[in-house]
């Protein structure tokens, strides 16, 4: 206590002192929020050259492919996406696709049926 009757330290209701606990002690201890990774999806590992199974199963199966896109080639033979386009190409010109729309973003294909 000081000459004027008061502590230095601040004064604490008799409620906060029966209960055991300093006022500091009692506000803002709330858990922070733990973001979600959210999901993880598997890293695709892709062909870069058609070896010879790729290349037949690409000449067989694509004649049966009503929609033929990039996207369907990659998802279907494990290709990586310049390679299906290459491979798109070479299929127009032996004929055994056709193009049915062209844009920069990419073109939509579908199978050559014959008399055209």
């Amino acid at each position: 206590m000081d000459k004027y009757g008061s502590s230095a330290e601040p004064a604490v209701s008799r409620r906060v002192m029966l209960r055991g606990y300093a006022p500091a002690a009692t506000g803002g201890k709330k858990q922070k929020k733990k973001w979600s990774k959210g999901k993880v999806k598997d890293k695709a590992v892709h062909a870069v050259t058609f070896d010879k199974a790729t290349g037949e199963k690409l000449a067989k199966d694509v004649q049966s492919y009503r929609l033929v896109t990039v996207a369907v080639l990659v998802d279907r033979l494990k290709i990586n996406g310049s390679l299906a386009r290459q491979a798109l190409k070479d299929l127009e010109e032996k004929g055994t696709i056709k193009k049915v729309v062209g844009h920069s973003s990419g073109n939509i294909y579908t199978r050559a049926v014959g008399g055209d």
